[in-house]
């Protein structure tokens, strides 16, 4: 079988990975769809909320690797129970922020939370797939983070316009408590400790991989990150324009295009669907060059490499066209692509290191967390300087074509 999610044991491990990268992405996407009337209430310059936007990054980069290794050492049971209690709280406690310094202080305490989140969870998928269907694995799970992405704008609008931006904090942390329990009751470390897992199941998880090793120890940096820094230059690239949307599309929408509340949350929501789309194709499209081709480098460096080239194309109408469909239209296909190379970046990881694929994807994913301190950052310095909300954007076509040529 293409996929080796068809037991009970299985699909409830899926289940509770595509739950957490939903919860995931709604606490960290919820600023941004309140950053609007946060923005206003708490009387923030665009400088003071990019500075907000990217306090998450600054605990959310140096995190990943204490993540990562304590996934490989520890294991991701213990690691995402911790992680979710730390959503928790601090999703909560931004309910209670004053101002600047209080809501930069619990953008970075979460930062903390989830950066350890992504390294110990792929540690958990390398356990329970197998090599021909790492792609797919990720995929779905990622995909489900872009749905918890897009609809984080209409549920926190929704709270807003019935409550208030504070009660919204609150509403959503609590939901990350129940997820922490959920995990620390459920998940095994060792699939084949899972009292519900049959025989069917393990033959399916070990087939690609008959020699497979549930194993913990110190982790080998110094062979280790020579090996991820192509990876790591790659991901930056990445991260620059995918933080871009996560922090500044919904008031891009408002305040470049005119829209309203309910308006730009619900076109935002449709956005990020059409990326957590192309999450899920991408990761099912780079198995099948893996499965037709037999080169990892056509399945992953290969579609890296046109997927990038399409979210140049697609940006660049949406930069120098102000129109609403125009915009709508190159911003999407451009996220959509970039959904399309997330996929393929992810399974790399694993295969480059797969029994310490909790540091790997940490080291590439911090990457991506030091280019989401800079991004939020220069798109308000930008903006600032020229009133322009698409100009920023071209540094991302920039960022896309320098590892491409």
């Amino acid at each position: 079988m293409l996929f080796a999610f068809h037991g009970r044991a299985t699909r409830n491990f899926l289940s509770l990975l595509v739950l957490m990268q939903f919860i995931l992405f709604v606490d960290r996407v919820n600023l941004a769809a309140a950053a609007t009337v946060m923005q206003k209430d708490l009387g923030l310059s665009n400088i003071a909320l990019g500075i907000a936007f990217s306090a998450f990054n600054y605990a959310y980069a140096p995190f990943q690797l204490v993540g990562g290794w304590f996934a490989d050492r520890f294991g991701a049971r213990r690691t995402l129970t911790v992680c979710g209690v730390a959503w928790s709280i601090t999703t909560i406690v931004t309910g209670a922020v004053s101002g600047l310094v209080s809501l930069f202080a619990v953008r970075f305490a979460l930062g903390m939370g989830e950066g350890a989140t992504l390294p110990a969870a792929t540690r958990a998928l390398s356990n329970w797939t197998s090599l021909a269907s790492r792609g797919t694995a990720i995929g779905i799970t990622h995909a489900a983070g872009r749905v918890g992405a897009g609809a984080a704008a209409p549920i926190v609008a929704f709270l807003i316009i019935w409550f208030s931006w504070r009660f919204s904090f609150v509403a959503l942390g609590t939901l990350s408590t129940v997820w922490a329990m959920l995990w620390w009751r459920y998940f095994h470390e060792d699939p084949r400790q899972h009292p519900d897992i049959t025989s069917t199941e393990l033959t399916a998880l070990s087939a690609a991989d008959p020699g497979r090793k549930i194993a913990y120890g110190p982790v080998p940096w110094r062979r280790l990150v020579p090996r991820m820094a192509p990876l790591m230059i790659i991901y930056f690239c990445q991260g620059w324009t995918g933080w871009l949307y996560v922090t500044w599309m919904p008031s891009l929408f408002q305040k470049n295009y005119g829209l309203d509340l309910k308006k730009s949350s619900l076109f935002f929501g449709a956005m990020l669907i059409c990326a957590m789309i192309a999450e899920l194709i991408g990761g099912v499209l780079t198995d099948y060059l893996l499965h037709r081709t037999r080169s990892v480098q056509i399945a992953r460096s290969l579609q890296i490499a046109v997927s990038w080239t399409l979210v140049v194309m697609a940006l660049m109408p949406a930069i120098l066209v102000h129109d609403l469909f125009v915009g709508l239209a190159g911003f999407t296909l451009a996220l959509f692509f970039l959904g399309m190379a997330g996929s393929p970046l992810w399974a790399a990881t694993m295969d480059i290191a797969p029994a310490y694929a909790g540091s790997a994807s940490a080291l590439m994913n911090a990457a991506g967390a030091v280019a989401g301190i800079l991004s939020p950052v220069a798109f308000a310095w930008i903006l600032t300087r020229t009133g322009s909300w698409t100009l920023p954007f071209a540094v991302s076509a920039v960022s896309c074509c320098s590892p491409l040529s």
